[in-house]
């Protein structure tokens, strides 16, 4: 034998519950991007130069304006 509400109506509301969580938009995922970081001469901790593809990071090593470069990937920015 049944318990009444507790099978029928909280049932119910939990199917509710389920069907609202899949129409739900889903959480943007965060998209990332390759950056260079590196040292200067002015700034010796490693920080931003710029993103990868934007940079000629071969040349500023080269040059000796930044050394110690890496790539690190990082959230976009948006607006």
């Amino acid at each position: 034998m049944g318990k009444g509400y507790a099978e029928g109506s909280a049932v119910e509301a939990r199917n509710e519950e389920l069907e609202r969580a899949k129409r739900k938009p889903r959480e943007r995922k965060v998209t990332t991007r390759l950056a260079v970081f590196g040292s200067t001469a002015a700034e010796p901790e490693a920080h931003f130069i710029g993103w990868f593809g934007e940079v000629d990071e071969d040349a500023l090593f080269a040059s000796g304006d930044a050394y110690g470069i890496t790539y690190r990937r990082v959230p976009v920015p948006t607006h």
